[in-house]
């Protein structure tokens, strides 16, 4: 069974706290049909573990097959300069079906972010070099396409629908 290479740390996109007796860490790709049917069960498992449980997500872009992964993921990480990660994560994950220029351009206005920056993010990728980051590290780990999840380090090897991943959380919090 494969293991996460990289703990969760402060450096990562986190929603609970991160001593919690659980920790789900995610690697997606914004525009990967799969990782879309899980976002709604990531979000009820979040709901149905509550401070049990956090949630870490980490860039994996899948560029070869989603042409617009790697920009999404730009645009999660210029959201998340400006203290709105989460929000933009999931305006990427509703709107999967819309991606372009447009689409970021709308959803960054909707969150009340700077219009220009976002151009600049576009255009230059700045980000980059984070969202590499988070892709070797997903390699080391075993990642080899998305959605993937490690529950408490371990690579989770089934299927990611709710009851599955919530028997794997509660074998954990036992």
């Amino acid at each position: 069974m494969s293991r996460l290479s990289v703990p969760i740390s402060a450096d990562d996109h986190i929603q609970g706290k991160i001593d919690s007796p659980c920790q789900l860490v995610e690697y997606g790709d914004y525009e990967c049909p799969a990782c879309g049917e899980a976002y709604p069960i990531v979000k009820k498992l979040q709901k149905h573990f509550g401070e049990r449980m956090v949630l870490a997500f980490r860039n994996f872009p899948l560029t070869q097959i989603h042409p617009w992964a790697e920009a999404a993921a730009e645009v999660a990480e210029f959201a998340a300069d400006h203290g709105k990660f989460w929000e933009m994560h999931d305006l990427l994950y509703e709107n999967q079906e819309s991606f372009g220029e447009e689409l970021f351009k709308s959803l960054a206005a909707d969150l009340g972010l700077p219009a220009d920056e976002l151009q600049a993010t576009l255009a230059n990728y700045p980000h980059k070099a984070r969202i590499r980051t988070d892709f070797t590290g997903g390699i080391r780990s075993g990642v080899n396409g998305t959605p993937t999840f490690f529950v408490n380090g371990k690579r989770n090897n089934g299927p990611f629908d709710f009851d599955f991943l919530r028997t794997a959380i509660e074998d954990v919090l036992k």
